[in-house]
């Protein structure tokens, strides 16, 4: 560890992101259900409110519809509001107002008008919550053209992707695993390690590509480190980015091993996982020696507590995908 890097977990990060972004530009506003006194349901907020004011820590009234319908008036007015939706699941009542508007106005106005606004959406399963708080509503926003879509798995990319989301002038869908709020990491408060919108190789191998983003990455290097043990090389990709999606690491990747499984919290059918198989498979088909396998969980609502452990991919079903790619 340097000068420049410091330890905290993934919550604390984006925590002093915030507070970097507040304190950057006087137009970012933070708003959201109890993100001011209480700081937040997961404390990501904590602290900010006090240091900044109730004028740009905004405690709001329980209506995601109304929170991001006043976001979009306070971006046209020049300000960057930057919303939590408190669970995921929470996210639906302000759906119309995400796809309908935030997501269209920049190409209603022939660009003429920019919408730099942040919805920050804790998601994905791991942590024994109930219906509506461990969700995985990913595919739904990447399929939505204007949209930004990015997913930190560690605490460094937490820190700089959401300053970096907060100074773009599109909208951002911003998922935070909570399952990661509380895993700790190094972050290198000098300068970011790849831009926003880049997917990255976490760890190299020579035999089976293995792609995910947000908590998931986590299970593939568990995955890869109990493959290696076996005698086989996995290289892990953190996607970081799913629209727009960074193709190249992963293409150039590969190319060189041959064979991909991809692996999602979010249900298999008409995926992220999926969009992303198929266009590997149309852009490196000749490298392939075994189909795309996609690792996911069941097409079917999200289980209750006792019963996540079965839904979501662990590192036994990855394993399960290389074998089936490495006996073609």
């Amino acid at each position: 560890m340097t000068a420049s890097t410091t330890t905290m977990p993934l919550g604390r990060a984006l925590n002093a992101g915030l507070r970097a972004a507040l304190a950057a530009d006087d137009h970012v506003l933070l708003m959201g259900e109890d993100i001011g006194r209480l700081g937040g349901v997961f404390r990501v907020t904590e602290g900010l409110q006090a240091e900044f004011g109730d004028r740009r820590v905004l405690d709001t009234p329980l209506a995601e519809s109304g929170i991001i319908g006043t976001a979009i008036g306070l971006a046209m007015a020049g300000f960057r509001p930057v919303v939590e939706i408190q669970f995921d699941g929470f996210v639906f009542p302000g759906f119309d107002q995400i796809t309908t508007q935030l997501a269209k106005l920049t190409n209603r106005y022939e660009g003429a008008l920019q919408m730099p606004v942040v919805i920050r959406i804790p998601y994905g399963g791991h942590i024994g919550a109930v219906e509506h708080h461990q969700e995985s509503p990913e595919a739904y926003f990447a399929h939505t053209p204007g949209l930004r879509v990015v997913a930190p798995s560690t605490a460094n990319d937490a820190y700089w992707m959401i300053q970096d989301a907060i100074a773009s002038p599109d909208p951002v869908i911003f998922l935070e695993p909570k399952a990661k709020y509380w895993a700790k990491g190094e972050v290198d408060l000098s300068a970011p390690a790849v831009p926003l919108h880049a997917s990255r190789v976490v760890r190299r191998g020579t035999d089976v590509t293995l792609v995910g983003h947000g908590a998931m990455v986590t299970t593939l290097l568990q995955a890869a480190a109990i493959a290696e043990g076996e005698g086989t090389s996995c290289e892990v990709i953190d996607m970081r980015s799913l629209s727009p999606v960074d193709y190249g690491p992963i293409l150039d990747s590969v190319r060189r091993t041959g064979r991909m499984v991809y692996a999602q919290e979010a249900p298999g059918f008409v995926s992220v996982g999926s969009e992303v198989a198929a266009t590997v498979m149309e852009r490196a088909f000749y490298a392939l020696e075994a189909p795309v396998l996609r690792v996911s969980g069941f097409d079917v609502p999200f289980p209750p507590a006792k019963l996540e452990g079965v839904y979501l991919p662990d590192a036994d079903r990855i394993l399960e995908a290389v074998d089936r790619v490495l006996a073609h």
